[in-house]
C-alpha cells in the first residue's frame, strides 16, 4: 500500500493550530526526544565501560606518546575529535558519550580537553558538506559562511591550546566540577546565568547602543579581573596584599561564598517536599497515638531481651520502638 501525501499536508493539517504553535510542538517533542537519546546514551555508557574494559580504554586513551614526542599526543587527540564528530555528524553526541567517561575516570579531563576542541573542528563539516550540495550561483556565500565557521573554530583552538598557560578551560571546569559537586543546584545555575540572563542582558544593552554596551561592560569585566587576580594572590601570595585584602572575611558572607543560598534553596527544597508528602496523605509522629506508661516501661525491655517480643502495632501500621514516640514504618 502506498501513501501519498500532497502539498500541504502534514500532521496537524487537520487541527486548526496555527503555524507558530505547530512549530512550538514539534521544537519541544524534538528536545525531549534529543535530551531522552543523550540521557540513554550516557546511562549505556556509564553501564558497560566497567572493569577491564575501563582499564583497558584507560590505558589506550590517556597514554603519551614517548619523550620527546609527547606533545603530539593533544594534536592526535584533536584529530580523533574531529574524525569521531564527522563520522556521527554532531558534537553534542560525541561530548555527551566522552562526559559519563570522565566521570567515572577512564578519559582524565586533560584527554577530554583536546578531544573536545576536535569535534568543534568535525562539527564544521556538516556546513560545508552542506554548502557544497548548495545551487551553482549561491554556492560561493554558502561556502564563505562555512569556512567563517570553521576559521572560527579553528582560532579558538589556537588561542586555548597550544600553550600550557591558555589552557584556562581545564581550570574553570574543574572549579566548575567541584562547585557542583558540593552545590548541586550550581549546574542549574550556571546554564540560566551563561545560556540565557547574560546573553540576553547583553542584547539588551547592544541595542541601547554601543556606548551603553561599552559603559557598562568596561566596568564589569574590569572589576571581575580585579576579583582574580586577588583571588589569585591571596592563595599564592597573601604578603603582596594590604591586610585588608588577604581574606574576603570582611565582607557580608553572601558576597564571598555560596552558602547563605545553598540554604534558601535547602528549605525552599524542604518545604517543597514537606507539603508534597502532606498532600500524598503521609501520617507525621505528632498525630500518631500516645504510649502508655506500661508500653513505655516495656519497650526497652523488648529491645535489649532477644527473648522479649514487644510490638505495639498502631492503626495506621507503625511500630513504636522508642520512649519518645518515635516509629518506623513496617
Amino acid at each position: 500500500m502506498h501513501v501519498c501525501i500532497g502539498a500541504g499536508t502534514h500532521l496537524f493539517v487537520e487541527t486548526g493550530l496555527s503555524d507558530l504553535a505547530v512549530g512550538l510542538i514539534l521544537l519541544s517533542s524534538s528536545l525531549l526526544v534529543l535530551c531522552t537519546c543523550l540521557l540513554l546514551l550516557v546511562k549505556l555508557l556509564n553501564s558497560l565501560l566497567r572493569g577491564q574494559v575501563a582499564k583497558a580504554i584507560q590505558k589506550i586513551i590517556n597514554t603519551d606518546f614517548p619523550f620527546p614526542l609527547g606533545w603530539l599526543t593533544g594534536y592526535l587527540a584533536i584529530l580523533v575529535g574531529a574524525g569521531m564528530t564527522f563520522v556521527v555528524q554532531s558534537s553534542s553526541v560525541f561530548t555527551s558519550a566522552i562526559t559519563p567517561l570522565i566521570g567515572i575516570g577512564v578519559i582524565s579531563i586533560e584527554r577530554a580537553y583536546p578531544l573536545t576542541l576536535g569535534s568543534n573542528i568535525g562539527t564544521t563539516t556538516t556546513a560545508i558538506v552542506a554548502a557544497l550540495a548548495s545551487p551553482g550561483d549561491k554556492l560561493a556565500a554558502a561556502f564563505h559562511v562555512a569556512l567563517c565557521h570553521f576559521i572560527f573554530n579553528i582560532l579558538g583552538i589556537l588561542l586555548w591550546y597550544p600553550v600550557p598557560l591558555s589552557h584556562l578551560p581545564i581550570r574553570m571546569a574543574r572549579f566548575l566540577g567541584e562547585r557542583t559537586a558540593k552545590y548541586r543546584w550550581f549546574a542549574v545555575l550556571y546554564l540560566i546565568l551563561c545560556f540565557l540572563l547574560l546573553p540576553s542582558i547583553v542584547f539588551a544593552l547592544s541595542m541601547a547602543g554601543w556606548q551603553v554596551l561599552l559603559g557598562i561592560c568596561v566596568p564589569c569585566v574590569a572589576l571581575l579581573l580585579c576579583i582574580v587576580v586577588v583571588n589569585r594572590l591571596q592563595s599564592q601570595k597573601p604578603h603582596l596584599l594590604p591586610a585588608w585584602l588577604q581574606t574576603w572575611d570582611h565582607l557580608p558572607l553572601w558576597m564571598h561564598s555560596l552558602k547563605p543560598l545553598d540554604t534558601i534553596i535547602t528549605r525552599v527544597t524542604l518545604c517543597c517536599r514537606k507539603a508534597r508528602n502532606s498532600d500524598q496523605g503521609r501520617t507525621s509522629p505528632e498525630d500518631l497515638p500516645q504510649l502508655t506508661e506500661y508500653e513505655k516501661n516495656h519497650a526497652p525491655m523488648a529491645q535489649n531481651s532477644p527473648t522479649l517480643i514487644y510490638d505495639y502495632e498502631t492503626e495506621t501500621g507503625a511500630v513504636f520502638d522508642s520512649l519518645d514516640g518515635k516509629s518506623s514504618m513496617l
